[in-house]
Protein backbone atom coordinates (compact mmCIF):
# COMPACT_ATOMS: atom_id res chain seq x y z
CA UNK A 1 0.00 0.00 0.00
CA UNK A 2 1.31 3.54 -1.01
CA UNK A 3 1.34 6.07 1.65
CA UNK A 4 -0.49 8.97 -0.54
CA UNK A 5 -0.28 11.58 2.82
CA UNK A 6 3.21 12.69 1.93
CA UNK A 7 1.78 16.08 0.84
CA UNK A 8 -0.25 16.94 3.25
CA UNK A 9 1.98 16.21 5.70
CA UNK A 10 4.97 18.24 4.28
CA UNK A 11 2.41 21.53 3.28
CA UNK A 12 0.62 20.59 6.64
CA UNK A 13 2.99 23.62 9.15
CA UNK A 14 1.35 26.72 8.71
CA UNK A 15 4.65 28.77 7.83
CA UNK A 16 4.85 26.10 5.06
CA UNK A 17 1.20 26.59 3.06
CA UNK A 18 2.19 30.56 3.91
CA UNK A 19 5.00 30.31 1.66
CA UNK A 20 3.35 28.47 -0.99
CA UNK A 21 0.16 30.10 -1.05
CA UNK A 22 2.84 33.59 -1.56
CA UNK A 23 3.89 31.54 -4.69
CA UNK A 24 0.72 30.54 -5.98
CA UNK A 25 -0.08 31.94 -10.11
CA UNK A 26 3.94 30.81 -10.91
CA UNK A 27 4.95 33.53 -8.56
CA UNK A 28 8.95 33.18 -7.74
CA UNK A 29 10.12 34.45 -4.44
CA UNK A 30 13.80 34.26 -2.89
CA UNK A 31 14.57 33.27 1.07
CA UNK A 32 14.53 36.88 2.00
CA UNK A 33 11.63 37.72 -0.05
CA UNK A 34 9.72 35.32 1.96
CA UNK A 35 10.88 35.92 5.03
CA UNK A 36 10.08 39.70 5.01
CA UNK A 37 6.67 39.19 3.40
CA UNK A 38 6.15 36.37 6.21
CA UNK A 39 7.40 38.31 9.16
CA UNK A 40 9.37 35.74 9.87
CA UNK A 41 13.12 35.19 10.82
CA UNK A 42 15.17 33.92 7.51
CA UNK A 43 16.66 30.90 9.01
CA UNK A 44 13.04 29.54 10.07
CA UNK A 45 11.97 30.34 6.00
CA UNK A 46 15.42 28.55 4.83
CA UNK A 47 14.35 25.66 6.85
CA UNK A 48 10.62 25.18 5.30
CA UNK A 49 12.42 25.98 2.17
CA UNK A 50 14.34 22.93 2.66
CA UNK A 51 11.98 20.83 3.52
CA UNK A 52 9.24 21.98 0.49
CA UNK A 53 12.24 20.98 -1.41
CA UNK A 54 12.91 17.48 -0.13
CA UNK A 55 9.81 16.91 -0.82
CA UNK A 56 9.66 18.36 -4.30
CA UNK A 57 6.66 20.61 -3.97
CA UNK A 58 9.04 23.72 -5.07
CA UNK A 59 12.39 23.54 -7.18
CA UNK A 60 15.17 26.13 -6.76
CA UNK A 61 16.51 28.33 -10.39
CA UNK A 62 19.38 30.54 -9.90
CA UNK A 63 19.39 34.24 -11.03
CA UNK A 64 22.91 35.41 -10.50
CA UNK A 65 23.35 35.35 -6.50
CA UNK A 66 19.70 34.71 -5.69
CA UNK A 67 17.78 30.84 -5.74
CA UNK A 68 14.56 31.68 -6.56
CA UNK A 69 11.86 29.22 -5.26
CA UNK A 70 8.87 28.16 -7.42
CA UNK A 71 5.94 25.41 -6.81
CA UNK A 72 7.29 22.79 -9.55
CA UNK A 73 4.24 21.99 -11.29
CA UNK A 74 1.48 23.76 -11.96
CA UNK A 75 -0.80 20.95 -11.30
CA UNK A 76 0.53 20.89 -7.88
CA UNK A 77 -0.18 24.98 -7.56
CA UNK A 78 -4.09 24.24 -8.55
CA UNK A 79 -4.29 21.26 -6.17
CA UNK A 80 -2.64 23.62 -3.40
CA UNK A 81 -5.10 26.79 -4.35
CA UNK A 82 -7.94 23.86 -4.12
CA UNK A 83 -6.78 23.13 -0.28
CA UNK A 84 -6.52 27.41 0.47
CA UNK A 85 -10.14 27.21 -0.57
CA UNK A 86 -11.77 24.49 1.50
CA UNK A 87 -9.93 25.72 4.13
CA UNK A 88 -11.43 29.03 3.54
CA UNK A 89 -15.15 27.50 3.37
CA UNK A 90 -14.44 25.20 6.36
CA UNK A 91 -16.01 27.70 9.32
CA UNK A 92 -19.05 27.57 7.37
CA UNK A 93 -19.31 23.93 6.37
CA UNK A 94 -18.91 23.29 9.61
CA UNK A 95 -22.08 25.29 10.78
CA UNK A 96 -24.17 22.86 8.52
CA UNK A 97 -23.22 19.85 10.60
CA UNK A 98 -24.51 19.46 14.46
CA UNK A 99 -20.88 18.94 15.42
CA UNK A 100 -18.21 21.74 16.30
CA UNK A 101 -15.55 22.99 13.78
CA UNK A 102 -12.03 22.12 15.78
CA UNK A 103 -9.96 23.74 13.51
Amino acid sequence: MTDNSWLLRCICDETRFAMLELMMSGRELCVGDLAEMLKKDQPLISHHVKRLRECGIITPRHEGKKTMYGISNPRLADLISDIAEAGRQMPDLCKDTKSECRC
